[in-house]
């Protein structure tokens, strides 16, 4: 399941991206700007994929049943790559079509004054949400890059967020370049180009986060550290001989599905081998606690 600072985050958005909407709208409605419009989508947008991110959380949280044998850890993937979807939808093509329909039918923008204030504010208020969201994630990063962790990380809640977020700031900046221009110029088809960057930029956010999540959808292995650790704990124990194969699968952020083929020493009667079974799954969760589903099989290494 997602962590508790993940959802924190989440929580956050929500309310920051529905109250960033609001006051947009109302300074499109009063200003006539094919930016703000844009950005007010983008809000709304925003603050739906957070709201389908805490039923994710939610759902992921529901202990496994018949139907469920290993949990619905995996809700918390499928409502990310929904995110995608919406902000796809719900976003970059709604900026699109405002910035084409600006640039076929231009008009002078009003009240420039009450675009930059609601763009300044919004800016810091995303801003905040940003600065919490990269703190957990550079919880979670430790002594890794950036990219290594983003493509890595397994909690997309906090990767959604920081993604929007990011998207959100700059998105925010080229409205405001817009209207900037366009009130210099007294050219407003500098708005309509903001509003087509905005578009773009969340069509690019949208194909990225619906490239990592798709991956953790159809079954993604645990890290290679983590593979490693697990290898390690168990060949270290006196009763294990050799290991086979070792295959893993994230059923969710936090859990993790891991069945291994192990060889032991010889001479272990059954009640041996079912303690050297128990002692194995103990190295395993030791070396990684999300394991919470642990296959061991016995296998015979040949050996030349």
């Amino acid at each position: 399941m997602a962590s508790e600072g993940s959802r924190t985050a989440v929580v956050a958005a929500l309310t920051g991206n529905a109250l960033i909407a609001v006051s947009k709208f109302v300074a499109a409605g009063i200003t006539g700007s094919a930016a703000m419009m844009s950005e007010a989508w983008h809000s709304v947008a925003d603050t739906g994929n957070q709201a389908l991110l805490l039923r994710g959380i939610a759902q992921a949280k529901n202990a496994p049943d018949a139907q469920h044998p290993f949990g619905r850890g995996k809700e918390t993937y499928f409502w990310s790559f929904m995110v995608a979807v919406m902000l796809f939808v719900g976003g970059a093509v709604l900026s699109f079509q405002h910035g084409i329909e600006a640039l076929q039918h231009p008009h002078e923008l009003e009240n420039i004054t009450i675009n930059v204030i609601v763009l300044c504010v919004a800016f810091l208020i995303e801003g905040s949400v940003f600065l919490y969201a990269y703190r957990e994630f550079k919880r979670a990063r430790g002594t890794r890059s950036n990219w290594r962790t983003f493509r890595g990380t397994k909690d997309t809640a906090i990767l959604v967020v920081l993604l929007e977020d990011t998207a959100a700031l700059l998105g925010l900046l080229f409205a405001l370049a817009g209207v900037f221009l366009s009130s210099v110029t007294d050219n407003p088809v500098w708005d309509a180009v903001a509003s087509l960057m905005i578009g773009g930029l969340l069509a690019t956010v949208a194909i990225l986060l619906a490239t990592e999540t798709k991956a953790l959808l159809i079954g993604e292995a645990a890290s290679r550290s983590d593979r490693s650790g697990v290898m390690a704990a168990v060949l270290s124990l006196p009763e294990v001989r050799g290991v086979g194969r070792l295959l893993t699968m994230h059923m969710g952020p936090e859990r993790v599905l891991v069945n291994i083929e192990v060889d032991f020493v010889d001479g272990l009667d059954a009640s041996g081998v079912e303690s050297a079974i128990d002692t194995v799954e103990q190295a395993i969760r030791s070396s990684l606690p999300q394991a919470d589903n642990i296959f061991v099989e016995l296998e015979t290494i040949h050996r030349g």
